[in-house]
């Protein structure tokens, strides 16, 4: 068998998430580059990522893998996907990988970013990328309250994961707020996120921003793990996995 690691980036905007669904492949990330990499190799292909994004979200940097029994040069796999693959998806780069290599489970951290777009007016340059908040958010509150998500905590509180016996425990490296051209960006680094933790917390700290709460009552939705004490699940348009760290 051999195996390629491939970097690819995407806009999510059309698609139904990163996995693929029965009733409609072509409409998901994996089933688009499947359906061109089987169609290459005259094989069923199947795509690992590094973890799978949702409706809507995008990545400037996903990391997936793929196995094949028969053998082809990294450079005519690429003009392949290039000319096969719609232009919202890019593989930017592969290679061949050790055959242990697994992009999920040889994944150590994640960074994501969410852009939010603070111009009094949306700016309709940003409006496929960034969430809009026309209101003044107050960033120090907000940075506060950033501080008492770092480390490990059980995040389930953040997360709409309906699977119960799923470890919620995560470790967050860092939360980060800069300026961008939209606004301000969120930078968010861990070691793993749930389903829509990214997001959820995103909505809790704009909470925060906006007055609605305090960064201390943060501590008490972590302690109280309980998804409807978090605040409003942001919109997917905004995120962007940023890089996938081995």
């Amino acid at each position: 068998m051999y195996n390629y690691k491939m970097f690819l980036a995407y806009d999510g905007t059309k698609y139904l998430g990163w996995q693929v669904q029965t009733t409609q492949p072509l409409k998901t990330i994996q089933g688009k580059l499947e359906n061109v990499l089987s169609q290459l190799f005259d094989e069923p292909v199947q795509v690992i990522a590094s973890g799978r994004t949702d409706a809507g979200v995008h990545a400037r940097m996903q990391v997936a893998n793929f196995h094949t029994t028969t053998s082809k040069s990294c450079d005519e796999i690429l003009a392949y996907l290039r000319d096969y693959l719609p232009q919202d998806i890019a593989v930017i780069q592969l290679k061949e990988a050790s055959e242990r290599f697994h992009a999920r489970y040889n994944c150590l951290t994640k960074r994501y970013a969410y852009y939010i777009d603070t111009n009094f007016s949306a700016n309709p340059f940003f409006t496929r990328y960034s969430y809009h908040i026309p209101e003044t958010l107050d960033i120090a509150k907000m940075e506060a309250a950033a501080h008492h998500l770092l480390g490990t905590h059980d995040f389930k509180s953040f997360t709409s994961m309906k699977n119960k016996k799923k470890s919620t425990i995560k470790h967050i490296h860092s939360i980060t707020i800069e300026s961008a051209p939209c606004g301000l960006v969120i930078y968010y680094h861990g070691n793993g996120f749930l389903q829509h933790m990214v997001r959820i917390l995103t909505g809790t700290l704009l909470e925060v921003g906006l007055g609605h709460i305090q960064p201390s009552d943060v501590i008490g939705i972590l302690e109280g793990k309980s998804r409807a004490l978090a605040g409003p699940t942001s919109p997917s348009h905004g995120l962007f996995l940023e890089e996938v760290l081995y």
